[in-house]
């Protein structure tokens, strides 16, 4: 029975990491126009189960980074934000990849979704035959 916890902790684990992925790209979409905005990029960690404990592995969001990739200079003299030339820095969120990104959450987390649900399923019905 404590493997199905386990399985139950690591699609948990894998729904909270996609469910904050998809935070951060709801976010980066939300500021696909503000200038100076860097996009923000979630890793993932594995969690190892130790070796003797009766803790399971998973996965966990590391810290959020910012992606470096330089600002586009965007030519704009009537911007409020304007140097002396008439530019200013851009956003560096494109918004194809957000889509795709965001695309690739909702189906990890739905495929843990599913998970939780079959081991959640398996184990009620380990109960109705222990109850037998």
């Amino acid at each position: 029975m404590s493997s199905l916890f386990h399985a139950i902790a690591a699609s948990a684990s894998g729904m909270d990491a996609q469910a904050q992925r998809l935070r951060h790209v709801s976010e980066n979409i939300a500021n696909a126009d503000t200038p100076g905005y860097r996009r923000k990029v979630v890793s993932f960690q594995q969690i190892a189960a130790r070796a003797g404990a009766d803790a399971p592995g998973g996965v966990r969001p590391s810290a959020v980074d910012l992606d470096r990739r330089e600002l586009p200079r965007i030519f704009d003299p009537g911007h409020a934000m304007a140097d002396e030339t008439g530019h200013y820095d851009g956003s560096n969120v494109d918004l194809v990849v957000e889509i795709a990104d965001s695309r690739e959450a909702q189906r990890s987390y739905e495929a843990n979704l599913r998970m939780f649900d079959q081991v959640r399923q398996m184990s009620r019905a380990l109960l109705d035959v222990l109850r037998r």
